[in-house]
C-alpha cells in the first residue's frame, strides 16, 4: 500500500485490511510534504509489516520486484495517475500482476472530475456510497472511459461503539473537530474559535473539546498555515478551563461525545454512523469552498446560536443512507462486494494491462507534467536520473539523506505557516 498523507495513510490501511484480510501488509509512504509522523501512523491503530518511504519510481521498482497479490495506492490523484502509469510500463507484456486498488479517503466535494479521472485505470475505484457510486460513474461515462470499476463500498474506518446518552458521572461532551484548511481565512478560523470558547462559558458544565488533526510541525493531506494551538494563544482572555485541545484517534473522542460540531470533517460521518448527535455549521455560509454543501438535505445544518440555546439536530435517515452511514448494522457487510471482486479478480491466469483514461494521445498537454512531478517520462519509464537505486544506500548516506530531507520539510513548514501569511497580509494593504 502506497500512501503519501496521514489521512491516506489511515483510509489505505484499513482498506487493505478490509478488502484482502489476512494477508501480508506491506506500507509504503510516498516521500514529501505530508508524508506522516510516527505518531501519526501510531494514531490510525494499524501496523504494517515492513514500512519504507520512497520516491514514485523506487515504489514502481519495489512493486514489480517483489510481486504484490494487491496494490492499495491512498495518494492524492496526480500520485495514482503517475503509478497507474509507471506500473503499467514495468509489467508491460506480463500476463500476471497485481490488482490495483484506489479510492478517495472521505467526503468528495470538489475537483470530482479532474481527481476520479486522474483515478481511472486501476482495477477498482472505490465509491465511500451510493451516492459516490452513481457520480463516479457518471463522470467516466461521460468521459467515455469504461466505468466498471466503481465498486460502491463505504470509508473503512467507520465503527466503534453504539451512543447511548451521557453515561453518570461524566459531564456533557461537545467535540469541534477542526480541518486544516477549511475555512481558510484566518478571520473564520479565529471566528469559529471563539465560538467554541463562548459556548463552553455559557455552559460551564459542559466539556468543550478542540479535536485537532496534527501538533505543531506536523502536516497532514491539507496544508494548514493557521493551526489553532496558536489561533488559542492569540484569543482575548483565552480558552476557558473547560475548553481544551485534544489530539488523538477520533474513535476515542467519539467515545465521550455527547454533539459532534464541524464545518464539514467527514468526522460527521464518523459520528452519525455512531448515532451520535451531529451539527455542520452554517455561520460562515453554505458554501462549495468549505464543503458543507455536501450535507445539503442531511439535516445536520445548524450555527452556533442554535447550538447554544440547546438545538440537536436529527438526521435524515433516507440522506445517512445514501452516504454509506449504516447505524443499523449493515456496514460488515459494506465490503463484501470489493472483497469478492478483489479475489476474483486475483485467481485470474490472465489481467489486462492497465489501461488510465489519460493517455498522450486523450491528454498530451496534462499527462506529462504529472507523470514528471513523479519521476517518470510520457511512456511511464523513469526519467534519467531517476531509476530506482541499483544497490543499497549505505547507513551514512542513509543519514545523510535523512537529515537534509527533515530540513527541507522545516523550511516548507516554515515558509507555509510563517512565511507565507506574511507575504498574503502585505499583498492586502
Amino acid at each position: 500500500m502506497l500512501a503519501d498523507s496521514d489521512t491516506r495513510w489511515k483510509w489505505g490501511a484499513l482498506t487493505a485490511h478490509r478488502i484482502a484480510p489476512g494477508g501480508r501488509f506491506d506500507g509504503f509512504l510516498l516521500r514529501g510534504r505530508a508524508t506522516p509522523t510516527v505518531r501519526q501512523l501510531a494514531e490510525v491503530g494499524v501496523r504494517a509489516d515492513a514500512l519504507r518511504e520512497v520516491t514514485g519510481t523506487e515504489f514502481v521498482h519495489a512493486v514489480d520486484r517483489d510481486r504484490y497479490d494487491v496494490v492499495v495506492l491512498a495518494c492524492v490523484g496526480g500520485a495514482v495517475q503517475a503509478m497507474l502509469h509507471g506500473l503499467a510500463a514495468a509489467w508491460r507484456g506480463r500476463p500476471r500482476r497485481p490488482v490495483v486498488v484506489t479510492g478517495y479517503v472521505g467526503v468528495v466535494y470538489e475537483k470530482l472530475a479532474d481527481g476520479l479521472l486522474l483515478r481511472h485505470g486501476a482495477d477498482l475505484v472505490l465509491a465511500n456510497s451510493r451516492h459516490d457510486a452513481e457520480r463516479f460513474r457518471a463522470v467516466y461515462e461521460g468521459a467515455g472511459a469504461p466505468a466498471d470499476g466503481v465498486t460502491e463500498c463505504a470509508l473503512p474506518f467507520l465503527g466503534g461503539a453504539r451512543y447511548a446518552g451521557r453515561p453518570p458521572g461524566r459531564p456533557y461532551t461537545l467535540a469541534f473537530a477542526a480541518q486544516p484548511s477549511v475555512p481558510d481565512r484566518k478571520e473564520d478560523r479565529m471566528y469559529l474559535l471563539e465560538r467554541a470558547a463562548r459556548h463552553a462559558r455559557r455552559h460551564p458544565d459542559r466539556e468543550v473539546l478542540i479535536k485537532l488533526r496534527s501538533k505543531p510541525g506536523e502536516h497532514t493531506t491539507h496544508i494548514e498555515e493557521l493551526p489553532y494551538q496558536k489561533l488559542a494563544a492569540r484569543l482575548p482572555g483565552g480558552l476557558p478551563p473547560n475548553c481544551r485541545p485534544v489530539y488523538g484517534h477520533m474513535g476515542e473522542v467519539l467515545d465521550r461525545t455527547d454533539l459532534l460540531v464541524t464545518v464539514s470533517s467527514t468526522a460527521a460521518l464518523e459520528a452519525l454512523h455512531r448515532g451520535v448527535p451531529t451539527a455542520v455549521l452554517t455561520d460562515l455560509g453554505i458554501r462549495e469552498p468549505l464543503g458543507n454543501h455536501h450535507f445539503l438535505g442531511s439535516g445536520c445544518l445548524a450555527s452556533w446560536d442554535q447550538l447554544d440555546a440547546g438545538h440537536l439536530p436529527v438526521p435524515d435517515p433516507a440522506w445517512t443512507a445514501r452516504q454509506g452511514v449504516a447505524p443499523d448494522g449493515t456496514y460488515e457487510h459494506a465490503f463484501d462486494t470489493a472483497r469478492e471482486r478483489v479475489a476474483e479478480l486475483a485467481a485470474r491466469p490472465v489481467l489486462p494491462p492497465l489501461a488510465p483514461y489519460y493517455t498522450a494521445r486523450t491528454a498530451p498537454g496534462y499527462l506529462p507534467g504529472v507523470l514528471a512531478r513523479h519521476g517518470l517520462d510520457p511512456t511511464g519509464r523513469p526519467l534519467p536520473g531517476r531509476a530506482a537505486p541499483g544497490r543499497p544506500e549505505s547507513a551514512l548516506a542513509r543519514l545523510t539523506r535523512g537529515a537534509l530531507r527533515d530540513a527541507a520539510r522545516g523550511a516548507y513548514r516554515h515558509g507555509v505557516q510563517r512565511v507565507a501569511p506574511v507575504i498574503r497580509r502585505l499583498g492586502e494593504l
